[in-house]
């Protein structure tokens, strides 16, 4: 009798079998259910496992393969001395050791390698890093490991500061070609530091984007976090730039520029990613026509140096993909491999274009440096503050060239909840937990060193994905998904180490559901959490707004983000009607209208309590809209929020979120420029001769 397969319908909860597959998967770390609130609990269905598990190269394709493996992953664990990778904090001797090395059998005999190159004889008093560990039980055993030695937490900010939210697309200059650019950048934070006393300005993800017509513009679905998108270029400070012998067709270049930019600005266009590309892609062409000086030359070599492997590979990735396109799992068979020697021969064969990736690669780092140097040059305690998507595009180069790390067949996601009953699949692919553990977690010390160059703080986007991710089968519903758990411990310890080498801080995206004792264990080692003032209430209580001295000190709190509305357009109603027009709502238009109306209404009544509400003082005659946005960021200042950040749209009173969730392309997400009250386009340089700004940000420094 051949044996059958195994399903949902085959293992109900008393089956023998069931029992078998639960206790395989969580010895995996895949949870068998969730609780999606405290008195209920979900039951993952047996393909939720069984697709996880197989994800994880675990054998479960019968009952008999599940106990075979089961009996093997019990023997392991039984048998082992040590986890792939062993975290100690701090290395002082003043922390405990951790239980992987007091359970070791009495007289196991330890031996570490240094980062440094050094060689010891005991696990106290290491220098931070990631080192090797060799333990030799009694018996003979051996076994070797990562040690990973981090501080105990990171710092906690110096001082308090305030600073700016934006989505870097949406601000234009004069200068700009059609998006806002490093330049642009470089110039907000040389100003906002020196002239508004602003101590940091926090971006979206400048990740490297998957090329395309039409690119996603989404940067939350990148092709690679490793590396940034040179679209975001300042063309024009490129060195070289003024060395281009073709002057005519620069100047054509240039004409194009500035219809494109103008557009925009004065046309009502939106923003065409593409377009901006393919100007600024001419131009490069011609930038790398001039040779590189002496020193300059040096410097590349000592970036592709130091870059290595995963710069070659993206490269790569990007020669390859302008010959056969963007999606690599339509590559011809040889090349899906980036270690093939169909892949060599063609790196050979695209050399030159795979040295023109690297060099934008090298143009763009150089000018994400040079904006956090105009930082702190300008005073700012911080700096850039960039932001970390929580995955990568599944056709993108990441996962072309470490597709060892991530989970074939997965997407991650969220479960449903009590705003989406059906859950969320994002299509961005869970790295593997086993395979980073047994890396002693390279690709992510390496993603998160290189980030760290540049900023002053880094953001993690949905911060709870260093504990677990919810994990959904290709082609199935959410619903349909499961979690699976990560070495929360080690990704921390790696975190707190690489930002504690750069000096930086660490924001944790942590809204919406958070698994309980998350937030205590950020907060322990020094990570900052994200609170926004419309979800602070009594949730515990009568659920009214948090009274600004029961909010939490390490956090950055902020009145909206970018997936939110506008601080204007919530106290206007105006989502609400937003949502309407574009048949979002799932309750009658009155009953939504009733409902937000009443939740601002409270809001506004504890700033009249508090005092806050109280005019603008700015002395500019402001509307009461702009006095009470002036409030809601007094309320912010009363909190002992160590930072507090105020959406640059909220400085101008612009009422369109730049993300809409829930839509595509019935709505215009990630494509919008930084607009007035009245939806018209507003650049840098009238940004900076704002009346309405410059009244809140006096509010801000007056705090």
């Amino acid at each position: 009798m051949p044996a059958e397969e195994l399903s949902a319908a085959d293992l109900p909860a008393e089956d023998p079998n069931a029992d078998d597959l639960s206790r395989l998967a969580e010895l995996h770390g895949v949870a068998t259910s969730y609780r999606p609130s405290p008195d209920r609990t979900v039951r993952a269905p047996a393909t939720a496992l069984t697709s996880a598990l197989a994800a994880l190269d675990v054998d479960v394709r019968t009952p008999d393969a599940v106990r075979r493996s089961l009996a093997a992953r019990e023997s392991e664990l039984r048998e082992r001395l040590l986890p792939p990778t062993v975290v100690c904090w701090n290395g002082s001797g003043a922390d405990p050791l951790p239980a992987a090395l007091t359970g070791l059998p009495a007289g196991t005999r330890l031996r570490v390698e240094t980062e440094q190159g050094e060689t010891r004889a005991a696990v106290d008093r290491l220098p931070h890093g990631v080192h090797r560990l060799t333990a030799t039980a009694p018996d003979g055993r051996t076994a070797r490991a990562h040690l990973v030695v981090a501080p105990a937490r990171l710092p906690a900010p110096a001082g308090r500061s305030h600073g700016l939210l934006v989505q870097l697309y949406s601000l234009l200059s004069q200068r700009s070609w059609g998006m806002g650019d490093l330049g642009d950048l470089a110039e907000l934070a040389a100003w906002s530091g020196r002239a508004l006393g602003s101590g940091f300005v926090q971006v979206n993800p400048l990740h490297a984007a998957v090329p395309g017509a039409p690119t996603d513009p989404s940067p939350y679905r990148p092709s690679s976090r490793r590396f940034p998108d040179p679209v975001h270029l300042r063309v024009e400070d490129i060195p070289e730039y003024a060395r281009i012998e073709d002057r005519e067709r620069l100047r054509g270049l240039q004409e194009r520029a500035r219809l494109l930019r103008e557009s925009v600005l004065e046309k009502g266009a939106l923003i065409d990613r593409d377009a901006v590309w393919e100007l600024k892609r001419e131009a490069l062409e011609l930038v790398r026509e001039v040779p590189l000086g002496p020193g300059r030359r040096a410097a590349y070599a000592d970036f592709l140096a130091a870059e290595g492997q995963a710069l070659e590979d993206h490269a790569t990735w990007c020669a390859l993909a302008e010959v056969h396109g963007s999606d690599w799992r339509r590559w011809p068979e040889g090349l899906r491999d980036p270690r093939s020697a169909e892949t060599a021969r063609a790196r050979g064969e695209l050399a030159d274009r795979v040295d023109f990736h690297s060099l934008l690669a090298w143009l763009t780092d150089a000018q994400l440096t040079a904006a956090q140097r105009a930082a702190r040059e300008a005073g700012m305690p911080v700096g850039i503050v960039h932001d970390l998507a929580v995955g990568v595009h599944p056709d993108g180069a990441d996962a072309w060239a470490q597709q060892e790390y991530f989970a074939a067949g997965m997407s991650v996601g969220a479960p449903p909840d009590a705003f989406n009953a059906r859950g969320q699949d994002w299509g961005l692919p869970p790295w593997r937990p086993d395979r980073l553990a047994e890396s002693g977690y390279t690709p992510y010390r390496r993603l998160l060193r290189a980030l760290f160059r540049y900023a002053g703080a880094l953001r993690i986007d949905h911060v709870m994905g260093l504990f677990r991710l919810w994990w959904v089968p290709e082609g199935r519903p959410p619903t349909d998904g499961t979690y699976v758990r990560y070495d929360a411990e080690a990704m921390l310890a790696i975190l707190v180490l690489e930002a504690s080498r750069a000096g930086a801080l660490v924001i944790g995206e942590d809204l919406g559901t958070v698994e309980p004792g998350v937030r205590e264990a950020l907060r322990a080692r020094g990570v900052l959490g994200t609170s926004v003032l419309w979800f602070e209430r009594d949730w515990e209580g009568d659920g009214r707004p948090l009274p600004p001295d029961r909010w939490r000190a390490d956090c950055l709190a902020t009145a909206t983000t970018h997936d939110l509305p506008s601080t204007a357009a919530r106290l206007t109603g105006e989502h609400v009607e937003l949502r309407h027009r574009l048949g979002l709502l799932t309750r009658s238009l009155e009953e939504e209208r009733a409902e937000a109306a009443a939740d601002t209404g409270e809001w506004l009544a504890l700033l009249s309590r508090l005092g806050l509400l109280h005019g603008t003082g700015g002395g500019h005659g402001s509307s009461q809209e702009e006095a009470e946005i002036q409030a809601v960021h007094r309320f912010l200042l009363r909190t002992p929020a160590r930072l507090v950040g105020i959406w640059l749209p909220d400085t101008v009173g612009d009422r369109r979120p730049q993300n809409l969730p829930g839509t595509w392309d019935q709505y215009p997400n990630w494509r919008l420029p930084l607009s007035d009250a009245e939806g018209r386009p507003v650049t840098l340089e009238e940004l900076a001769a704002s009346p309405r700004l410059r009244a809140l940000l006096e509010v801000m420094r007056a705090g």
